[in-house]
């Protein structure tokens, strides 16, 4: 339990306020003075009765203005905020004091060095960081933070040690130890490189009327940001590769290059030159070698699509370039390290295709850090009419013809089919209709696309009621699948062989479309 005493400037209440609390056998944890006019009191927690008790005799203290419960000392909250920055924080941050010796690092630091917190303690900061003095920095006095290059754990950091002193009187400072932060040089690097390279507005490519797409692209904004590995699911046509190159763009890489390699298409040879490259000599007297695409992204994002089709001998390799970085050219045994970002495509399951024994689990693991899916075409029905919109004036712009007229129709039309090839379908549709298209305005007819066929499930609705009732619920469920694809009553006629009249009738009886006068103007 924690009391607030919010109190004149007395001497002696503090005092008093102790008796009252020894009076009550209250054993005191913790007690903090507030330049402000506040006491704070940190004790266990007492019953209700007990504490009735004990508020009005702290309030009949002279001096004392009020007293209530609070929530924290303010200690606690200021150690809980530093530890939350600390954990926030990807730079690495040693605490040292006045005899170099480590009393606290955070989360990053033991991360990399696989050890807990009290395998570092006590510890000599300089048996971990290598190039400055700090004992020497110590004993001088340390009045002034210095800035300079260590290496920690093999790899190179901008430092910046800062002394931390504690005032001593009004003139005087006593050396309490200092803080070490390290910041990687590609860090560094990167955050210069985002002052001239970032760009986030290929994310604006995407229509994103609908909720699913505009909450995927909140995520992809923040996760585009990291550093890990990042893994984009979606069925075909979705666009995963636009959206990787989008996060790619949005990213402290933004500046470096972005290289790509299609885990389906080459056999494990050619895939492992493409990746590794090859050493001089490597097939041959003549060969000079090449730098595979692994090492050309250095510095960038390297996507990997469809990555479920990779090979188990890929999967092992790629494996050990994400632990360390590190690979060999085929053909060659001195290793290169390579500094990239990892990007996945998938279409398929990489948990199935783990469960199957397909793929490696510590991979997939390793590439599924991040997570982002796309969401299907059939499951963004607001995008699909501006996006039609969008590609038919693009569309229109590359074949250098005038824009068409887009009628309700069309665009009922396009809303309510299912579209299994998702966005790419769409623009293919709209490509070969728009190339043969003599008229000024498109219409449903005017794209090829396959009907598909839904098989309806056998359920006990079918079952109830009179054969009548049964047909008709039948026949309705067959008009309103039916009708975004012959969105008129004259198309649909047609396509079932009755009369138009007839037709019209029933989609007006089931509510079905548009009234039957509006469906006699197509």
């Amino acid at each position: 339990m924690r009391l607030q005493v919010s109190c004149e400037d007395r001497l002696g209440l503090t005092r008093e306020l102790l008796a009252r609390l020894e009076e009550h056998c209250i054993d005191l944890r913790g007690i903090e003075l507030d330049v402000a006019g506040f006491i704070y009191l940190n004790f266990p927690e007492l019953d209700f009765s007990r504490l009735q008790q004990l508020m009005p005799e702290i309030r009949r203290i002279q001096g004392v203005l009020d007293v209530k419960t609070v929530a924290w000392m303010p200690s606690e909250r200021e150690h809980h905020e530093v530890a939350a920055l600390l954990k926030a924080l990807p730079d690495l941050v040693f605490a040292i004091d006045a005899k170099g010796r480590i009393n606290h690092v955070n989360e990053a630091v033991l991360n990399i060095l696989r050890l807990g917190l009290k395998d570092v303690l006590g510890l000599q900061v300089g048996s971990f960081l290598r190039g400055f003095a700090f004992l020497a920095w110590l004993d001088g006095g340390a009045t002034q933070s210095e800035t300079c290059k260590l290496s920690f754990a093999g790899e190179e950091y901008l430092a910046d040690i800062l002394p931390v002193s504690i005032p001593e009187g009004t003139s005087q400072e006593c050396l309490a130890g200092a803080l070490v932060v390290l910041k990687s040089a590609r860090r560094v690097g990167h955050h210069f490189s985002l002052l001239h390279g970032y760009d986030d507005s290929r994310f604006d490519l995407f229509t994103a009327q609908s909720e699913a797409m505009r909450s995927l692209l909140h995520q992809a904004r923040r996760l585009a940001m990291q550093d890990l590995p990042l893994l984009i699911a979606g069925e075909t046509g979705t666009g995963k590769e636009m959206l990787a190159r989008a996060c790619h763009k949005g990213s402290l890489r933004a500046g470096g290059p972005f290289m790509t390699l299609n885990c389906a298409a080459l056999p494990d040879e050619v895939a492992e030159h493409e990746l590794f490259g090859s050493a001089p000599g490597a097939f041959g007297p003549a060969w000079p070698g090449k730098r595979g695409l692994l090492e050309q992204a250095n510095g960038g994002s390297f996507l990997l699509d469809e990555v479920a089709e990779m090979s188990p001998l890929l999967q092992s390799k790629l494996l050990r370039v994400l632990e360390d970085g590190r690979f060999h050219r085929v053909g060659q045994e001195q290793e290169v390290r390579v500094d990239v970002r990892i990007l996945c495509t998938t279409r398929q399951s990489l948990a199935e295709r783990v469960r199957q024994g397909r793929f490696r689990e510590d991979l997939y693991f390793r590439l599924s850090a991040l997570q982002l899916e796309l969401p299907p075409l059939r499951r963004r029905q607001a995008d699909i009419a501006p996006m039609t919109r969008q590609l038919v004036s693009r569309i229109c712009d590359e074949l250098q013809r005038s824009l068409p007229r887009l009628g309700r129709s069309l665009l009922e039309f396009v809303a309510q089919y299912p579209w299994p090839g998702n966005a790419r379908q769409l623009k293919n549709a709209l490509y070969q209709a728009l190339t043969l298209l003599d008229g000024d305005e498109l219409r449903p007819e005017d794209l090829r696309l396959p009907l598909l066929e839904q098989e309806e499930p056998i359920s006990d609705q079918w079952f109830d009621g009179s054969l009548p009732e049964a047909a008709k619920r039948f026949e309705q469920l067959m008009l309103s699948r039916l009708y975004p694809l012959y969105p008129s009553s004259r198309q649909l006629a047609k396509r079932l062989g009755i009369s138009h009249t007839a037709v019209a009738n029933k989609l007006r009886d089931y509510g079905i479309g548009r009234s039957p006068d509006a469906s006699q103007d197509d």
